[in-house]
């Protein structure tokens, strides 16, 4: 059994795994004033709520796109497993042939899911990962990544939206009734939600245009579930995609 970290803006998911089962997922709070220690006890306590003690994780790896926390973490782990956990950086084997101007600028998330998305999923393809940003990914026939998109997240749009306007309150992302509003409150659910999803809709279009063919859609991200129903291209949701790519990467570098 192995231990997986993703460290994201928002939420650090953690995941246990042996071979290609996940034995659970979790998420704690991205916190960058949090030290190793806390977070030692806080992973360690997540782990022994499920039933798992700590001491028989046989290794972990680490993906992280908030640098001052991909080193408190990987001590982190080290001192609750005995193990120091690979991180996902240039060098570790990926088998993933990144065609974009700079590989060394790609994330370490947009690498993850790429590799789990080509073993798992028909090419060419497109991942969209719905979290603080929405990325996606773009995957050609032979396998290669070309590159993508970074747009403002669900839930910062909606934050920016009522931050940045005078009569515009802060709410939640709910389920919107209609498309068309009949009061202020519907009427961003709407936005928000239709919103996006008719930018995916677009965005896949104008991509698949680009490729000459028809990619096939993988949604992943804790935001996914609340805009995929909305759309109406043929999106696969994959909640663990990052995590499956984990295990991968970890077996193929594992000694």
């Amino acid at each position: 059994m192995a231990l997986a970290v993703d460290i994201g803006n928002t939420n650090i998911v953690l995941g246990c795994f042996h071979g290609d089962k996940i034995e659970f997922v979790a998420r704690i709070a991205t916190e960058l004033n949090k030290t190793e220690e806390q977070y030692a006890a806080e992973v360690k306590s997540i782990i022994q709520l499920y039933d798992k003690d700590p001491k028989k994780i046989e290794g972990a790896i680490i993906s992280s796109v908030v640098p001052p926390l991909s080193n408190v973490l990987k001590n982190a782990v080290a001192r609750i497993t005995g193990k120091t956990p690979m991180v996902v950086e240039p060098g570790l084997k990926t088998g993933l042939n990144i065609k974009i101007d700079n590989p060394a600028q790609l994330g370490s998330d947009l690498v993850v899911t790429a590799v789990a998305g080509i073993n798992h999923y028909p090419l060419p393809q497109v991942i969209i990962d719905m979290g603080t940003a929405t990325t996606f990914s773009v995957i050609n026939q032979k396998g290669e990544y070309l590159g993508g998109l970074i747009l403002p997240g669900v839930n910062l749009s909606l934050r920016a939206l009522s931050g940045m306007t005078a009569q515009l309150p802060s709410i939640g992302l709910t389920v919107p009734k209609n498309v068309i509003g009949s009061n202020t409150i519907d009427c961003m659910n709407s936005g928000v939600v239709n919103g996006n999803a008719a930018m995916i809709d677009g965005l896949v279009q104008r991509i698949a245009e680009e490729l000459g063919q028809q990619p096939t859609v993988v949604a992943t991200g804790g935001i996914a579930k609340a805009i995929v129903p909305y759309c109406k291209t043929e999106i696969t949701l994959n909640d663990n995609l990052l995590l499956e790519g984990l295990a991968i990467l970890y077996y193929k570098n594992a000694k």
